[in-house]
């Protein structure tokens, strides 16, 4: 059977719809799933919607399944990853499927998980149900893009976002916070930081503007990602808000500062969670981190703060997306130059998409593999 437009139509439902509880399914992707009957009258039904519960348990097929009990039979199920095909706590994802009669899978890419990767199709095409792949397969993976980046190069996804004035500047020396975008882009901002793991700053960045991190926009509170600063010597104040609301919401800090210090002593006490760090140049190993991080079950990590530290993860390759929020209006000749302008991108990126916020335009690059 032939990938109509109403197939892509559903999937692109589907996808939208993983973005619910992006950033808080733990080491398990944000994944839905739809299911559809198209014998119940002049228009097709959906009969039962599913998503991977926070904290990544139950999965998506099975609460889509549970959700249109008896209707799923002889229906169409869509999937933005192929089902699960290994035995955990519960049966695989893929078998569900088989057992609730689903006649017809429409799938937007495929899992990289060894344990899974081409085998929950098999599963299904063995139990005689008809798949297709691959539809919409650049959007999943676009949503996705943190797991999917996990499991193939054993590190976080990294997102690089800046904010730049007309004139190329990220700030004012010596001048704390500078406004460069609207409200409408600041909003925004902290959608990517609900949708995050963690957002990254550098210890200068701390010192200079004392910021929270947190996601303010009203009713998204609790879903502040975890906060890391790159903080090699263990200059973090004990005053600061990110070490006063440690305990409210998760402050790492990324030191080579040995446990015996006072200073890591006082700030683990304080409620830091402390991450040793190998020593790099004159600063910290950024590939040994991430895979720190990606050993925690951090998936997606988006890099906020500072000149310096957007550079050395420029500098090591680590970066996979940028997202530039260009302002209209000009900082002037004490400003703090931008690593990135529009006119300056790193070799290997290319323009995605472009949003406007207002004044402001977002614009999105994606590193080429």
């Amino acid at each position: 059977m032939a990938v109509s437009a109403f197939d892509r139509r559903m999937m692109a439902a589907a996808i939208r719809y993983t973005w619910r509880n992006l950033g808080r399914t733990g080491t398990n992707p944000s994944v839905s799933t739809i299911i559809v009957r198209d014998d119940e009258g002049d228009t097709p039904v959906i009969v039962g919607r599913g998503i991977t519960a926070i904290g990544g348990r139950p999965h998506a097929e099975t609460e889509a399944i549970a959700e249109a009990g008896e209707l799923a039979r002889g229906a169409t199920a869509y999937v933005t990853l192929e089902p699960c095909a290994h035995h955990a706590s519960t049966p695989p994802c893929a078998e569900a499927l088989v057992r609730a009669g689903v006649k017809r899978v429409v799938a937007a890419t495929t899992d990289p998980d060894g344990r899974v990767s081409g085998r929950g199709y098999r599963i299904l095409e063995d139990g005689g149900i008809d798949v297709e792949v691959d539809v919409l397969a650049e959007q999943a993976q676009y949503a996705m893009s943190g797991y999917l980046t996990q499991r193939r190069f054993g590190r976080p996804h990294v997102s690089l976002k800046l904010a730049v004035s007309s004139d190329g500047k990220i700030g004012r020396r010596g001048g704390g916070q500078v406004a460069i975008t609207g409200p409408q882009s600041n909003a925004a901002s902290h959608i990517l930081r609900a949708t995050s793991d963690v957002i990254v700053v550098g210890i200068g960045t701390v010192l200079e503007d004392d910021p929270m991190l947190t996601c303010r926009l009203p009713g998204m509170e609790d879903r502040s990602p975890a906060r890391l600063v790159l903080d090699r010597g263990l200059r973090l104040p004990l005053d600061c808000r990110l070490v006063r609301t440690a305990r409210a919401h998760p402050v790492l800090v990324a030191t080579t500062v040995l446990p015996d210090d006072e200073r890591y002593r006082s700030l683990s006490e304080a409620g830091c969670i402390m991450v040793a760090c190998e020593e790099s140049g004159d600063g910290i190993a950024l590939p040994e981190l991430l895979e720190d991080l990606a050993a925690r079950g951090y998936s997606t990590v988006m890099v906020e703060g500072g000149a310096t530290v957007a550079r050395s993860f420029i500098d090591a390759h680590l970066v996979d997306r940028i997202r530039l929020y260009a302002g209209p209006e000009a900082i002037g000749d004490d400003g703090v130059a931008s690593p990135l302008t529009p006119d300056e991108m790193p070799d290997g990126f290319v323009p995605t998409r472009t949003d406007v916020f207002g004044a402001d335009r977002r614009l999105e690059y994606e590193r080429s593999r």
